[in-house]
């Protein structure tokens, strides 16, 4: 806790809090910083192996067969997800889990599954889109933004 926060606190709350930080488990950031850094590198290799595959067998070229790696990233979350399997890599990678797309996608099904007892419009529905919208919104606010000042760039530039 910050010094300005431990000076309105009473002097047993100080103790308290000083108590608390001496118990308090050391973080292993070392630890942690390497198993996320592995895990979303596996997910990026499990990614990029995808799409070779689709290069080779699919007969399609590195740009078209980007939308179908995404997808195939999804639909191996949506499973790991439903099998209960991702939480468990989520627990040992931490963010290294949550970081690529199919992070996304694991919170989106852990949301549906959730709330499915609710219905499918409102609990299925309503909460896995709860978390997607703000995400879809925040995307093409942005994309606009970029767009515009990319515009703007390339007109100031001279080109067409």
């Amino acid at each position: 806790m910050a010094n300005n926060k431990l000076k309105k606190l009473t002097p047993v709350q100080q103790e308290y809090q000083r108590m608390a930080l001496a118990k308090q488990p050391a973080r292993k950031t070392l630890q942690n910083s390497l198993r996320a850094f592995l895990t979303g590198g596996l997910i990026c290799v499990l990614g990029q192996a995808i799409t070779k595959a689709f290069v080779h067998w699919g007969g399609m070229d590195e740009v078209k067969a980007g939308n179908p790696t995404v997808a195939v990233l999804i639909l191996i979350s949506v499973i790991l997800t439903s099998l209960g399997l991702y939480d468990k890599i989520g627990q040992w990678a931490g963010a290294g889990s949550a970081v690529p797309v199919t992070g996304f996608a694991n919170s989106m099904a852990s949301a549906a599954i959730e709330h499915r007892s609710e219905g499918l419009v409102l609990g299925t529905g309503a909460m896995m889109f709860e978390l997607a919208g703000a995400v879809i919104v925040f995307g093409t606010v942005a994309a606009f933004v970029v767009g515009n000042i990319h515009m703007i760039v390339k007109l100031a530039m001279g080109g067409g």
